[in-house]
C-alpha cells in the first residue's frame, strides 16, 4: 500500500460526520471484531486501556483490511512516543489533556519532519513508509497527519480559543469526564455546569473553524452533540458495550444483577 491519504483529516476538514467507536479492550482481535461494522473510526486508546506500542501495532495491522481510520490516544502527548506511533503508519492522533496553545504548538512539531517540526526520521524501518517502498513518504507524510487535541480541564478551557488557533491543530475534542472532575463535578458529567461548560465549548470551537468532537455512549446526547455542530463524534466503547450486554444476559437467567441503560459518557 502506497497511497498516504487520509480519508479522516479530509472528511474533518470538509466538515463531514465522523461516528467512531472507543477499542479500550487492547486486542486485535477485538478490534477486528468492531472494524466491520460501519464505523468511520476506531480510537486504539492508549491512555486508560492497556495498550501499549506493540499492542497498537498488533490492532494496526488487524484494522488495515477494513475501511475504517484507526486513530490513537497515547498516555501522554510526548514527543518521543508519538515519534513511535507514526512509525507504526499512525496518521491520527487524539492527544489527552492538552491545557495550553504553547503545548499544541510543541504536538504539531512532533508530528513534523524537521525543518517544520522535530519528527525522528527513521523511514527505512518504519511501517508508515512500508520500509521505504512509499515514494517521497519524507516529503509527503506531514501533510496526511491528522492531528486532534483533547481539552478536558479548566486550564484547557480557559485557553480554548489560543489552542484552537494553532495551525496543524485539525480539531478540538471534548473530554467530558475528566472536565467534570476539573470543574468540582466528579463523576457527574450531567452537571448543569458542565453542561453549559461543553456546549460552550463546542460553540467556540466550531467557531473557529476547526472540527468539535466529543464521546458520549448515551445515543440521544452524542446527537445532541451532533446537532450542536460536533463532527468528530464517538458513540460508544467496545468494553462497556461488552460488559452491559453480557451483565443483561446474566440478569435474564437470574445470574448477577442488570446492567444499567448504559448512558453516561462511557
Amino acid at each position: 500500500m502506497t497511497d498516504l491519504s487520509n480519508p479522516l483529516k479530509r472528511a474533518l476538514a470538509a466538515g463531514e460526520r465522523q461516528i467512531g467507536l472507543w477499542a479500550a479492550l487492547a486486542h486485535p482481535h477485538a478490534a477486528e471484531v468492531v472494524a466491520g461494522a460501519g464505523f468511520d473510526w476506531l480510537l486504539i486508546d492508549g491512555e486508560h486501556a492497556p495498550n501499549d506500542v506493540r499492542s497498537t501495532l498488533a490492532q494496526l495491522q488487524a484494522l488495515a483490511a477494513y475501511p475504517v481510520t484507526p486513530v490513537v490516544r497515547p498516555p501522554i502527548g510526548d514527543t518521543h512516543l508519538i515519534k513511535q506511533y507514526l512509525d507504526l503508519g499512525v496518521q491520527s492522533l487524539l492527544i489527552p489533556m492538552v491545557e495550553s496553545a504553547e503545548q499544541a504548538r510543541a504536538l504539531v512539531a512532533a508530528t513534523r519532519y524537521p525543518p517544520r517540526g522535530v519528527r525522528g526520521v527513521g523511514s527505512a524501518i518504519a511501517r508508515a513508509s512500508r520500509w521505504n517502498a512509499v515514494p517521497d513518504y519524507l516529503a509527503r507524510a506531514d501533510a496526511e497527519i491528522c492531528l486532534v487535541v483533547q481539552i478536558e480541564s479548566a486550564a484547557g478551557l480557559a485557553a480554548l480559543d489560543e489552542i484552537a488557533a494553532v495551525e496543524g491543530v485539525d480539531g478540538v475534542f471534548i473530554g467530558p469526564a475528566d472536565l467534570s472532575a476539573s470543574l468540582g463535578h466528579l463523576g457527574h458529567p450531567e452537571h448543569p455546569d458542565v453542561v453549559d461548560a461543553i456546549a460552550d465549548a463546542i460553540r467556540r470551537i466550531v467557531a473557529s473553524g476547526k472540527a468539535a468532537g466529543i464521546l458520549h455512549s448515551d445515543t440521544a446526547q452524542a446527537q445532541a452533540y451532533l446537532d450542536a455542530g460536533c463532527t468528530f463524534v464517538a458513540v460508544g466503547v467496545d468494553v462497556s458495550l461488552l460488559a452491559h450486554a453480557t451483565r443483561r444476559l446474566a440478569a435474564q437467567f437470574g445470574r448477577g444483577e442488570a446492567a444499567g441503560s448504559g448512558g453516561g459518557v462511557y
